[in-house]
C-alpha cells in the first residue's frame, strides 16, 4: 500500500518538473499579492487589526464551551435544530439521516471545507443522493473528479482552455474559452439544479455566539440560493469558527475579503439564524446546524498549538508559501494544504502518517507574517518536527542507523565511504534520472557541485606535513 509520504514525494517530483503548471500558479498568486497589499493599505492600522483579530479569536477559543452553548441556544430559540458531531463519520451519519427522513434525492451544496474534510460528498453518494457543488470553482473540479486545489480558489490550477474542455466533455456545452460565456454555461446547469433540489448544504465562515447566527461569505450568490430555494437547509460548521459578538464581524468580514481575495468586502455576506419565520418571503422550511469537532478539542487541549484554531481559512499562508508555489495544492494529499495544512493535518489525521508535511517548509516565516490572526505557523511546524523526531522509529530507520553507526565510528570505513562517494555521485539517479522517472533530474533546474577530489583532511596532511 502506498503511504501518504510516498505519494507526496511522487506527486512533488511530478509537479515541480511541470514548469507550465508552476507558471500558472505563480502568475495567479502574483496577481493576488498586488490586490491584497492595496486593500491592506486602506486599513487605518493593519498591525492593530491583526492584534485585535487574534485577541478576539483567543477569547472565543478559550471560552469555547460557553460560546457554543450560547450560539446553540440562539439558533434553537428561532426553530433551528442543532446537532453535535464528535467525529467526521458521525457528522456524515447525521446529515444523511436528516436527508433520508425527508426522502431527499437531490442536494445542492455551497463551498464548505469542513465537508471536504469529512468526505461528505462521498457519504452522500453512497446513500444514493445526487450532490452538486454550486460554487463555480468547486463545480469545475467536481466535474473533473478532483479535490479543491486551494482553500479559496479551488480551480486556480486550470486554464480557461482546460475548463472549456471539461464543460465540453461533461456538459456538452462550451461555446468558447471566454470566462463570461463559460460562467453562463455553469449558471444554466446550476439554476436547474437549484429548482430541483430537495435540500441545500452550506459551510460557514463564522458562528456568532451572542446572537446565534451563522455568517456566510461568498462572491457568487450561490450559497444564498442554496439556502433560500430548497425546503431543507443544513449548515456544517467546525466548532472553532465561533466569534463572541456580532460586532466582531465588522473586523473579520473585511479582513477575510482582503487577505482571502484582495477585496474590500466580499460580494455576498449573509446571516442565517433559523428556518423561514412568519412573514418572511423565502428561506428553508427547516434549518439544521451540525457542529463538528473531529479532533478540534484535541487540538484545543494542546497548549502549544491551540492558537491554530484561530484560523479563519483565508488561504493567505498558502499564497505566500514558496513550497506551495512549487508543489501545488494537490501534492499535499489532504483537505488543508500549505502551511496551515501541514500544521492541522498531523493533528486531525495522525502524526505518524502525516509527519512528512511539517518538513515541506523552508521555515522562512512568510506564513506567520501573512496570517491575519497571528498564528505562529512556522513555529508550529518546528513543534511537529520535534514530535516526529521523538516518535518511535520505523524498522528501516533502526536498520539504517545500525548500519550507519559502525561506519561513522570507524576511521577506515568512513574514509572508504567518502572516497567511494565520488564514484557514486556520478551514477546516482538524482543526477542521471531513471527510466521510471525521467522527469526527476536534479541538475535540470539546479547545480549539484561535484564532491571534491581531495578532502580537507587530505589537503591538510599534504600541505602541513
Amino acid at each position: 500500500m502506498t503511504t501518504a509520504a510516498a505519494k507526496f514525494k511522487k506527486d512533488v517530483r511530478r509537479v515541480t518538473a511541470d514548469l507550465r503548471h508552476r507558471r500558472i500558479i505563480n502568475t495567479a498568486l502574483d496577481g493576488y499579492a498586488v490586490k491584497r497589499d492595496q486593500k491592506k493599505s486602506l486599513f487605518q492600522d493593519w498591525a492593530e487589526a491583526r492584534r485585535l483579530a487574534a485577541a478576539t479569536k483567543y477569547e472565543a477559543i478559550n471560552s469555547l464551551d460557553r460560546c457554543l452553548e450560547q450560539f446553540a441556544r440562539g439558533l434553537e430559540s428561532r426553530g433551528a435544530k442543532v446537532h453535535w458531531a464528535s467525529t467526521g463519520q458521525q457528522a456524515c451519519e447525521i446529515i444523511v439521516g436528516i436527508l433520508k427522513e425527508r426522502n431527499a434525492r437531490s442536494v445542492v451544496k455551497s463551498k464548505a471545507m469542513t465537508a471536504e474534510e469529512i468526505h461528505l460528498n462521498e457519504a452522500l453518494a453512497r446513500a444514493g443522493l445526487d450532490v452538486v457543488e454550486t460554487d463555480l470553482g468547486e463545480f469545475i473540479v467536481q466535474l473533473r473528479d478532483e479535490p479543491p486545489y486551494h482553500i479559496v480558489f479551488p480551480a486556480m490550477h486550470l486554464t480557461r482552455g482546460e475548463i472549456q474542455e471539461t464543460f465540453r466533455k461533461r456538459l456538452g456545452d462550451a461555446p468558447s474559452d471566454n470566462p463570461e460565456e463559460l460562467t453562463m454555461v455553469a449558471r444554466r446547469v446550476l439554476r436547474q439544479k437549484y429548482i430541483q433540489a430537495d435540500a441545500g448544504i452550506t459551510g460557514a465562515n463564522f458562528a456568532v455566539a451572542d446572537v446565534g447566527l451563522i455568517s456566510l461569505t461568498e462572491n457568487e450568490g450561490n450559497a444564498r440560493l442554496t439556502g433560500a430555494l430548497p425546503r431543507t437547509m443544513i449548515t456544517l460548521v467546525g466548532i472553532e469558527k465561533v466569534v463572541p459578538r456580532l460586532e466582531d464581524l465588522a473586523l473579520f468580514l473585511p479582513m477575510l475579503a482582503t487577505v482571502g481575495a484582495g477585496q474590500l468586502i466580499s460580494g455576498y455576506n449573509t446571516l442565517y439564524g433559523g428556518p423561514r419565520q412568519p412573514g418572511e418571503p423565502d428561506g428553508p422550511e427547516e434549518y439544521h446546524v451540525v457542529l463538528l469537532d473531529n479532533n478540534r478539542t484535541r487540538l484545543m487541549a494542546d497548549a502549544e498549538k491551540r492558537d491554530t484554531l484561530h484560523c479563519i481559512r483565508c488561504g493567505s499562508c498558502l499564497n505566500v508559501c514558496p513550497i506551495f508555489r512549487n508543489i501545488g495544492g494537490h501534492s499535499y494529499g489532504t483537505t488543508y494544504c500549505g502551511p496551515i495544512g501541514a500544521v492541522l493535518t498531523p493533528v486531525l489525521r495522525g502524526l505518524e502518517e502525516w509527519k512528512h508535511l511539517p518538513y515541506a517548509s523552508s521555515l522562512c516565516g512568510a506564513c506567520t507574517e501573512a496570517c491575519p490572526v497571528g498564528i505562529d505557523l512556522h513555529h508550529h511546524l518546528l513543534e511537529h518536527r520535534r514530535a516526529a523526531a521523538s516518535a518511535k522509529p520505523s524498522w528501516w530507520q533502526k536498520l539504517a542507523f545500525k548500519l550507519f553507526a559502525p561506519v561513522a565510528a570507524s576511521k577506515l570505513l568512513w574514509a572508504l565511504v567518502t572516497k567511494s562517494g565520488r564514484l557514486g555521485q556520478k551514477l546516482h539517479p538524482i543526477v542521471l534520472g531513471t527510466r521510471l522517472d525521467p522527469a526527476y533530474v536534479w541538475t535540470r533546474t539546479r547545480d549539484l557541485p561535484p564532491i571534491a577530489k581531495t578532502s580537507f583532511k587530505e589537503w591538510w596532511r599534504r600541505t602541513r606535513s
